[in-house]
Order: C-alpha cells, then sequence, then structure tokens
C-alpha cells in the first residue's frame, strides 16, 4: 500500500527524519498568491500553476523561498528527492536506488527496466534474438556502459576507451530557410552531411567505424586573490582515422560526458511555470543573470513544449531522451526514433547494407513499446541519495558563501513538483535539485559554438548538482563540466564565465576557509 506522498517510507536514521516528516506536514506562513492558470495557456509552456488550489500554492510559495538563515540546516533539506529519497549507504551504489515511495508493484517494473538498462545488446543477426539490432555505427553496447553506476560519465583521461564520452556534431542554420526550420523547432541544428549528427566511434564486424575521438589539454595557471596557484586545463578536441573522409569544415565538435540519472522524473515533473518563473532572457533585473528557456516541439503532439534534459535542454521528457540515446548511442530503432540503422546517414551506403534487428513478431522497430516503457520508468525513479553532513558548522558556511557569491540565482535550490503528475510518487514532492534548468551563457571558456535550438554555442542548460558530492565514491572521479575538463570542483567553478563570471571571481577572491568552505557544502550535496 502506498504512503501518502508527504511522508518518508523509510524513516531512519529516526532522529533526522522524524523532523523531516514533520516539517512535510505543516503549512508554512502565507505569501502573497500570483494568478492561478488559465483554460488558455499550452500546458507545456504554462506561465502559472495550474494544479494547485490557493492554499497549496501559498505552502509552496512559502516553502520555497530562499533561505536568509544559515545558523541551522533548513526543514525537508536532508530529504533532497523528497519522499523518494534513498535513505541507503552512500557507497558506489548510491545512484542505482529505486525511489523509496515507489509501491511494490513498482518495484518489480523497475528491477525489470534495470536489466534492460544494464543488457549488452548484439549485432543482428543473432540467435539471441531478443539481444540483436545493435549498430551498425554505435558508441556503447549498453546504457549501464555510458552511465557508469547511473553516474557520470568522464573523458578517456589517455584509456582509449571513450564510451562515457561523446562528440556532437552540427552546424548552425546559414540560409534563411534553415533559419525559419530553427526558429519553426522543427529542427535543432544540420548535422555533418557524412557523419551526421554524431561521432560513432565503434561499429558491427564487418563495417568500419566512423573514426576516433582525440583530445589534448593545455595547462593555464591560475592564482587565487591570496596568491594560492594553481591551475585549470583547456582542452583541444579533433577527430582522427576517419573513414569516410573529412568532416564538412562547417561542423562543429561538442564533447558530452554522460550525466548522471538520479532524479530524472522528478525533474519531469517540475511544473512549466516555475521554470519560467526564473526566466529573464533580457536581464531586465541587471543581475547579469538572464537565464532563458529552451522551448523545444514535442515529437508526439507535435506542441511546443519545454526542454529539460540534456546539456542543452534539447529535450522534454525522459522517454524522448532514452529514446534517442538508443537510436543515436546504441544504433537501436524504437517507437519514438525509427531509425534501423541508428545515426547512418544516406552518404555512408556501406551502412544501410548491414542487417537490423527489426522482428515482426515483436514489432516495427528494434526496441518495441514494452520495452521502451521499462527503461523509461526505471530512468524516472532512480532515487535521488540524502544529504550528509547538513548540520555541520563548515558546510552550513559554504552554504552560505553559496548564496553571498550569487550561485543560487542560477543553481535554484528547490521546487515542489506537480500535484497532478501521473506518478504518484513524484507528486507534491519538495526537492532540492539546485538548477534552475534554463539556458545560460558560460562565457567563451565553456563555448563549444555549435546552436542547439534555442541554445547557441556558448550557452547551457544549469546542470543540477544533487549528488555531486558523490561522484567520487560512485564513479571513482571528481571530473566535471559538460566535457570532464574540471578535475575537481574547486576548477569547475573558476571555468565559469559570461553569467557565471561574477559569481566565479567572487570565489577566486575568497580567504581560503570560505573557499574549502564552499566547496564542503558542494560535497555534503
Amino acid at each position: 500500500m502506498r504512503r501518502d506522498i508527504l511522508l518518508t517510507r523509510r524513516v531512519q536514521p529516526a532522529a533526522i527524519f522524524a523532523r523531516a516528516w514533520l516539517a512535510c506536514v505543516t503549512v508554512l506562513f502565507v505569501l502573497p498568491l500570483p494568478a492561478l492558470a488559465s483554460e488558455a495557456e499550452p500546458s507545456g509552456l504554462a506561465t502559472t500553476r495550474s494544479d494547485l488550489s490557493a492554499k497549496d500554492l501559498r505552502r509552496v510559495l512559502a516553502v520555497t523561498r530562499p533561505t536568509t538563515d544559515f545558523s541551522k540546516a533548513e526543514q525537508f533539506e536532508v530529504m533532497q528527492g523528497g519522499a523518494g529519497t534513498s535513505t541507503k549507504a552512500a557507497n558506489r551504489d548510491a545512484f542505482s536506488h529505486s525511489s523509496a515511495n515507489i509501491t511494490f508493484e513498482e518495484e518489480a517494473t523497475f528491477k525489470v527496466g534495470n536489466g534492460l538498462f544494464r543488457k549488452l545488446w548484439v549485432s543482428a543477426p543473432s540467435s539471441t534474438q531478443a539481444s540483436d539490432g545493435l549498430g551498425p555505427l554505435f558508441n556503447a553496447r549498453a546504457c549501464q556502459s555510458c552511465h557508469l553506476k547511473d553516474g557520470r560519465g568522464h573523458p578517456p583521461e589517455g584509456n582509449p576507451d571513450a564510451t562515457s564520452m561523446f562528440l556532437r556534431l552540427a552546424r548552425t542554420a546559414e540560409t534563411e530557410a534553415e533559419k525559419k526550420a530553427v526558429a519553426e523547432r522543427t529542427v535543432l541544428n544540420f548535422p555533418d552531411p557524412v557523419y551526421g549528427g554524431q561521432f560513432q566511434d565503434l561499429a558491427v564486424p564487418g563495417l568500419a567505424s566512423e573514426g576516433k575521438m582525440a583530445i589534448s589539454y593545455q595547462e593555464i595557471p591560475v592564482t587565487l586573490a591570496d596568491g594560492t596557484k594553481l591551475s585549470v586545463r583547456q582542452p583541444s578536441y579533433s577527430v582522427t582515422d576517419l573513414s569516410q573522409g573529412p568532416l564538412d569544415p562547417r561542423t562543429t565538435l561538442s564533447p558530452r560526458v554522460t550525466p548522471q540519472m538520479i532524479g530524472l522524473g522528478l525533474i519531469e515533473q517540475i511544473h512549466p511555470a516555475d521554470i519560467l518563473g526564473h526566466a529573464d532572457s533580457d536581464d531586465r533585473d541587471s543581475d547579469g543573470i538572464s537565464g532563458k528557456p529552451s522551448i523545444v516541439r514535442d515529437h508526439t503532439s507535435g506542441e511546443l513544449t519545454l526542454g529539460r534534459f540534456g546539456w542543452k535542454a534539447s529535450n522534454p521528457t525522459v522517454r524522448r531522451q532514452a529514446a534517442e540515446a538508443f537510436a543515436n548511442d546504441i544504433g537501436l530503432s524504437n517507437p519514438d526514433v525509427p531509425l534501423h540503422w541508428g545515426g547512418c546517414t544516406e552518404a555512408q551506403k556501406d551502412c544501410f547494407t548491414m542487417p537490423n534487428g527489426v522482428q515482426q513478431r515483436l514489432g516495427d522497430t528494434e526496441l518495441p513499446d514494452p520495452i521502451m516503457d521499462l527503461v523509461t520508468f526505471y530512468s524516472q525513479n532512480l532515487a535521488v541519495p540524502a544529504r550528509r553532513d547538513i548540520d555541520k558548522p563548515d558546510v552550513l558556511a559554504g552554504k552560505k558563501v553559496f548564496y553571498d557569491l550569487g550561485c543560487a540565482s542560477c543553481h535554484t535550490p528547490k521546487f515542489v513538483t506537480r500535484r497532478d503528475a501521473p506518478n504518484k510518487a513524484q507528486a507534491f514532492q519538495l526537492i532540492w535539485p539546485y538548477s534552475d534548468f534554463l539556458l545560460h551563457d558560460m562565457g567563451e571558456g565553456l563555448a563549444d559554438g555549435q546552436q542547439v535550438g534555442d541554445a547557441d554555442g556558448r550557452e547551457w542548460r544549469t546542470p543540477p548538482l544533487w549528488g555531486i558530492g558523490l561522484t567520487k565514491t560512485v564513479n571513482g572521479h571528481t571530473f566535471f563540466l559538460h566535457d570532464g575538463r574540471a578535475r575537481n570542483l574547486t576548477e569547475a567553478v573558476l571555468w565559469h564565465g559570461g553569467e557565471g563570471q561574477k559569481a566565479r571571481d567572487g570565489f577566486a577572491a575568497l580567504a581560503k576557509s570560505d573557499r574549502e568552505a564552499l566547496i564542503r557544502f558542494l560535497e555534503s550535496l
């Protein structure tokens, strides 16, 4: 039997979670009430909450108000994934647990989805017909191969295996017709005419891969205000051993490491009004932060909606994110992206001579709907781990520094999810992702020069910070940012430019004790 969504199903240790439970059922003070949604608002782009009563809306406004008291932890703070937060040990499996508030029957669905997420696919034809269809060109044989332990990928770092990192290939719209197509959201950008939208360094037997990714680094010295000397590394990307000739000279290379998987279903159920409410594309308040939403076209309904997944917020749903990964990363067609030969382009004639894994008795694509449903459910219900050390003086001091530097302007601490979420496990949950899910100009240093829909070559979606302190525990490394260039959290902060420049410079000017406190706060997330 499902527990009430405002309660935690597992209540250990008792001292911490009793406090969270009591806080969850407290009606807080009343704030001014904005207008409720009108029926004319498109559901995917609604600017007011249509799912809440006036009473609930007041509660939500109160509980999501930014804190001004850094003398103690906030109520609910330990349960950063709401009632679904995992309270299990913070070990290598910390990102692989199911949401704590799903039903017993849903646990079974989660486990089957987990099996499919870990499944190693093989090329067709195969005696194991339920496992064939790989490629012909691909980057990995399993979802888990990229999302290591459901966590964060990393650069090759001297290892030829680049499985958890890949290159997006694209050019910006040039003609008026192309610009119109992007403006109307019928395309995001324009892939390389030969190699397509993603560089694939693996291929099935009998077919040459597209080539190899090459990375070199230049160390750039940085001296902080207190005299501390360190360095950050500037990466340079290229491709070698190209099997189909050179890339188009207009094609840009955008490196991407795979992000962690936790909390995706909760992110999906943040009401669009709460994300759009943080947008300030023209920086009308003159705070230097001008986050803008990524508006994309839903491939199922054809309607405009809010993008919130991916490094440039190009996908609106967990299912669409999974469908594109299956098609482009592994080469498996599915009802959402029915490409039986994956990322093969018309110029790659040999690719289309290879067999695919479509079996009519199972459906029209290599992955039928039931598999997509199971993997989507698994991806939506990977639990966010509980916070650690939230009452420690250095963590509280670091939290204050985080707010004082303006980090919370983009890394929005908390939201309350939709009350009308399809699955009650994600409904009306107070969550702490530390992201506004908007696009921000991060400066020339982090620019990839690649347009992706509304995102230009300097813009990236604010990545959620929850779980970031467990990266080393789960994945054995501390590589951060979209391409893993930052070798630790300090370097990640120092790479912030553009809208993040003021916070970066403030960090560089801090005393050592304050810098260390900020890092301790981030490590507690």
